[in-house]
């Protein structure tokens, strides 16, 4: 009866998608030659050294020498030998595919190779490669001069981060099989990583400058997907992943001697289930029929439910009433356009009929634990006492003379539910630093990988911020090319562009999956950091957040779904033939244009949805509590665009669209309430309930407008105070004792500079002489 309903997606958030999947989308398709050409450099070494032998069958003593003359062959001058030896090391680490009959060994040797080359000293040795190649002003002057950039301008930086991608993300993932040698070794690599070594500042950051000097123009020829996608694991490997996160949380509450979390989150996400999403097609044709000044009389569809737990009543009558979505009031522009675009692509797969209605069991409860802050409990005393007695008593919560029984039994309520966040107890710790720096006296502040991250991105930070959102701008599908917009495919387009419609649209392909990657990437480091920093300092998560609003992160991020949604994460944008390690132990079948437009057969695209999630994360993280902010959602009508994507049947994905919608709601209006209360209900049953939170009504007290420009003006004095005090080094320069006695300040040593000498006359002559000495201004100060 025209409800259009996309699958329940089987999709299982993480960290980063599987192994296999992971690795192959360091390579493009048109690096695929490439492949080739590394074996060649190998064997071409390899059959001089040892002669009639494969690499399997060396034993470890014979593999560790051939290695080591390998890294021996990277001293050479020349650059063409250099760039030889390195391909044949990156032939080992890509798993001697030559060697090996299927995936399985090919993926088993390359994480044999990469625990051996990292334990002889290789990914050191790329490292210093890695910064003169990043230092080569011909090779960037070069790539300046040219009119259009292609993969040959990156060879050699591509060879080096393939290979140090290649070891971090084969030494970072874990298996039950490993032996302790190699566990031992993850670790070190880990610490190496995470904490400067022979250098000043830790790996990451050189890849954060990377990205800054790509998008300032001076080095175009960066392949900008490998250095996104090392420094995304670099950081998942050195901070840790989203469970290492929830670890963390666990133990620092326990520290600071807060009560455990009411839930794990991670394990109530993975046990929700998808809702029904609003359906648009009947609509659209309603809307066509009304705007062509005829409307049929026909019966109203009612829409399905978004409430997952209720009952439908198969029957009851369904011309009951009008669909939610058609009075929605908010600006129909957008809407409207975005639905005319969509309709070709829903209204064709329209079902003949509704699938059997399945009895859906209630659940035992809600699945989050209510919880309330501090200042609920003061806010809601504060009502109570200037309604019962006339006046207050500031943040005093214990004192309930004068107040009714049910008002008792309220605040006992509220403050069972009471939580206390990590970042209350900072923020209240560093109010106590900024009053008594003297008493409290030096902060003990831990050397964790995280805060030595921060310390070392701390003064170009914004520019690392703007860098990322300019290179996600321009890697999604919503942007339109422009003439002043960064080049991203310099390490995707091949030298000779193609002649052949099968070559176009194989590059066509590519070029898209491309940007699907550095749109994951991006997503995914982005959201790590504000994590990380948010459980490490909340005024470095603040910080960060901060110069992601100011760089337009959240228009940018509504642009992005500004889209076909479920176009986008049910995208083909993959030849599964060509992809990393298939391609290097199967023959390559004859692919055809209709072979490239079916694609693979899989129901949604993991990167596409994993991309998806993140954004609206990242949005969910910039926008929570920030009344400023969320009045941005409103003003630039996200409201409509947040619904939409609700049409995916993805759990996680609707929780984080629903959160969106839920801080927003109060500010749309009761006409938007009322016509969207399918929408409300569903947020009522997904999203934790914060006692005394109005979000239903408007009535509350945030509801009402003030000065956003002074929420954000003192946001930024803490955190500058904050930054001051704990990285500035003359932090206790007003604090230092002051010698007043003349005799002791002409008698302390000086460090003159060393020239001082040879122009010690001219200086007197300059400072002393020549100055006139004003009596009459001494006389004032006395």
């Amino acid at each position: 009866q025209g409800s259009v309903d996309c699958p329940n997606l089987e999709f299982e958030y993480g960290d980063a998608d599987g192994h296999s999947a992971e690795l192959a989308e360091l390579y493009s398709y048109t690096e695929e030659p490439e492949l080739s050409t590394n074996r060649r450099c190998f064997e071409e070494d390899f059959h001089t050294q040892v002669q009639g032998r494969r690499w399997l069958e060396l034993d470890g003593a014979q593999q560790k020498a051939y290695v080591m003359r390998l890294l021996d062959g990277l001293e050479v001058v020349n650059r063409d030998k250099r760039l030889k030896v390195a391909r044949a090391i990156l032939y080992l680490a890509q798993g001697v595919f030559g060697d090996c009959d299927n995936e399985g060994d090919v993926l088993h040797w390359s994480r044999h190779n990469s625990f051996l080359l990292y334990r002889l000293g290789t990914f050191t040795a790329f490292l210093e490669l890695l910064n003169m190649e990043i230092d080569n002003s011909q090779a960037c002057s070069s790539a300046l001069r040219k009119p259009a950039i292609s993969l040959a301008d990156s060879t050699e930086l591509r060879v080096l981060l393939s290979v140090m991608y290649l070891m971090v993300e084969n030494i970072r993932v874990e298996q039950e099989a490993d032996p302790p040698e190699w566990k031992t070794c993850r670790e070190t690599f880990r610490m190496e990583l995470s904490f400067p070594v022979h250098t000043e500042e830790p790996f990451a950051l050189l890849l954060f400058t990377m990205v800054t000097k790509f998008c300032s123009g001076h080095a175009p020829h960066f392949p900008m997907k490998k250095v996104l996608l090392l420094l995304w694991k670099v950081l998942l490997f050195t901070l840790g992943g989203f469970e290492a996160l929830q670890a963390m949380k666990v133990r620092k509450r326990e520290e600071l001697g807060l009560p455990p979390l009411p839930e794990d989150s991670i394990q109530v996400m993975r046990s929700m289930r998808a809702a029904s999403p609003p359906t648009y097609s009947i609509e659209l044709m309603e809307q066509q029929q009304q705007k062509r000044g005829h409307r049929s009389r026909r019966p109203l569809v009612k829409q399905d439910s978004l409430d997952i737990y209720n009952e439908r009543d198969p029957f009851k009558n369904d011309e009951a009433g009008v669909d939610e979505e058609e009075n929605d009031d908010v600006d129909s522009g957008i809407e409207g356009e975005l639905d005319l675009m969509e309709r070709d692509a829903i209204i064709p797969v329209m079902p003949a009929q509704r699938p059997p209605i399945e009895k859906v069991s209630f659940p035992k409860g809600l699945p989050w634990a209510p919880k309330v802050r501090q200042k609920d409990i003061e806010h809601f005393l504060e009502a109570s006492r200037n309604k019962f007695i006339g006046f207050t008593l500031g943040q005093d919560t214990e004192t309930l003379i004068g107040l009714p029984r049910p008002i008792h039994e309220s605040v006992k309520t509220l403050k069972q539910h009471k939580y206390v966040s990590i970042s209350d107890v900072q923020i209240k710790n560093e109010e106590e630093l900024e009053k008594c720096p003297m008493s409290l006296g030096e902060e003990e502040v831990q050397e964790t990988p995280c805060e030595i991250l921060y310390r070392a991105m701390l003064y170009n930070l914004p520019q690392y911020m703007i860098a990322l959102l300019k290179i996600l701008l321009a890697a999604a599908p919503t942007s339109k090319a422009k003439t002043d917009s960064i080049n991203i495919l310099a390490d995707v387009l091949p030298e000779e562009m193609p002649i052949t419609v099968l070559q176009s649209m194989k590059l066509g392909i590519d070029v898209n999956r491309h940007k699907e990657i550095i749109v994951k990437s991006i997503s995914a480091l982005l959201l790590l950091l504000l994590k990380h920093f948010k459980l490490n300092h909340i005024y470095q998560f603040e910080y960060v957040s901060q110069h992601l609003v100011f760089a337009n992160c959240i228009p940018l991020i509504l642009k992005f779904f500004n889209q076909n949604i479920m176009s986008y994460i049910t995208a083909k944008n993959s030849i599964s033939v060509l992809d990393y390690p298939h391609c290097t132990v199967y023959d390559l079948p004859e692919l055809t244009a209709e072979s490239l437009e079916a694609g693979d057969n899989n129901q949604f695209c993991w990167r596409n949805l994993f991309s998806c999630i993140n954004l609206l994360r990242i949005l969910n993280k910039l926008t929570k509590w920030k009344h400023s902010r969320t009045m941005m959602l409103v003003v630039f009508k996200s409201a409509p665009i947040l619904k939409r994507a609700l049409k995916v049947k993805q759990a996680m994905m609707q929780l984080y669209v629903l959160k969106l919608l839920k801080i927003q709601t109060k500010y749309l209006g009761r006409q938007w309430r009322k016509s969207n209360m399918k929408t409300m209900s569903a947020i009522y049953q997904k999203v934790r309930h914060r006692m005394n939170d109005d979000w239903a009504y408007g009535n509350d007290i945030d509801a009402r407008p003030w000065d956003f420009q002074a929420e954000e003006c003192t946001l930024r004095a803490n955190i500058e105070a904050f930054n001051s005090r704990r990285y500035d080094k003359p932090q206790d320069s007003e604090f230092a004792p002051v010698d007043n006695c003349l005799q002791s300040v002409l008698g302390q040593r000086l460090e003159l500079p060393k020239d001082f000498h040879y122009s010690y006359e001219l200086w007197l002559e300059r400072e002393v002489f020549s100055q006139p000495i004003r009596w009459e201004e001494l006389l004032h100060y006395q």
